[in-house]
């Protein structure tokens, strides 16, 4: 018996039951719980294997929300909340007491955001509680895109993964922490650097900390196949390297030729880094599955969504 259910309502009656649901949002499917139950909090790093130390994402229905959970907003957080909200941009803001500190692995700080998906809105709005939602899947592994992918993880462990179709943006969001008032880049994401400097002018990028990260996703390895992943800067030259093994590429816009491929994915044929950011994880889930003995990854134009591509990428190659 399926999972995957579009009854709002059903997802509602888990939720206050301090149960689990999937939920789906712009960016990935998040593994859903009330940030106010401590048994639905510690079910969510139980079911995903998550280490207590890797911080929560608080999920809200508005912005004029984030005054119930946070206690101080710079005036550049308000003006990216402003522009981006609903959206894939994560803030990372002084917390307010009533939030509990295993969402925020002790820190003083919490992450929260709005998602920009009408099913997801819907949901936060029938419910009296904000939602921590990291991506549903076990940690470490591939975050989900799809509904089908969040069952193929938990069938069994959760009751519902609540479809909201192909999540459109297809990587996490990107995540703004603030060093005194000023912006700083936890996480790349699907709001490309560019994008928000043209916010708030120039910020620092501070996306790495394996010890008590400030955020999720800042762990060196992350986001990864199960299926050894290398990044190439040139794919035939690495071709030569495994050419007794079943080898996957992996490709922006550019279809190689060459015989010991077996299987091959192009993200992107018109070279678009939205749409080749949008069919990330799906590509790798497919490539996951196909008793592969390496994926050969292509690196990205470094710019834009590239960045952000090659951050994921760079994760997902970690050993």
């Amino acid at each position: 018996m399926s999972i995957i259910s579009k009854d709002i309502s059903q997802a509602v009656a888990i939720l206050n039951n301090e149960e689990l649901v999937a939920i789906p949002t712009e960016t990935v499917y998040g593994l859903a719980g009330n940030i106010y139950s401590e048994k639905a909090i510690t079910s969510i790093f139980e079911t995903k294997r998550r280490p207590l130390f890797n911080p929560l994402i608080v999920h809200i229905p508005n912005l004029e929300y984030m005054e119930s959970v946070v206690r101080y907003i710079p005036q550049k957080a308000r003006l990216l909340a402003e522009t981006f909200w609903p959206g894939s941009l994560t803030l990372v803001l002084p917390k307010k007491n009533n939030i509990p500190d295993v969402i925020t692995a002790g820190k003083d700080t919490v992450a929260v955001r709005v998602p920009n998906h009408p099913v997801t809105l819907a949901l936060l709005k029938q419910l009296n509680f904000p939602l921590a939602a990291p991506s549903a899947n076990p940690f470490n592994r591939i975050s989900p895109t799809k509904a089908e992918h969040v069952a193929s993880y938990f069938e069994g462990e959760i009751q519902m993964v609540l479809d909201g179709g192909s999540c459109k943006n297809g990587i996490e969001s990107t995540i703004v922490g603030f060093e005194g008032d000023e912006p700083v880049i936890y996480r790349l994401g699907s709001i490309a650097l560019e994008t928000i400097e043209e916010v708030v002018g120039k910020v620092k990028v501070k996306n790495k900390k394996e010890a008590s990260p400030n955020a999720p996703g800042m762990l060196n390895k992350h986001y990864a196949p199960r299926t050894l992943t290398v990044l190439s800067n040139d794919i035939y030259s690495d071709i030569e390297r495994y050419l007794n093994k079943k080898i996957g590429v992996l490709s922006f816009s550019t279809s190689y030729k060459n015989d010991f491929i077996k299987s091959q994915i192009t993200l992107s044929e018109n070279g678009n880094l939205a749409e080749a950011t949008s069919n990330l994880y799906n590509a790798l889930h497919k490539l996951d599955t196909q008793n592969l003995d390496v994926i050969i990854a292509e690196i990205f134009p470094n710019i834009g969504l590239g960045k952000s591509i090659n951050d994921r990428l760079l994760r997902a190659a970690s050993r």
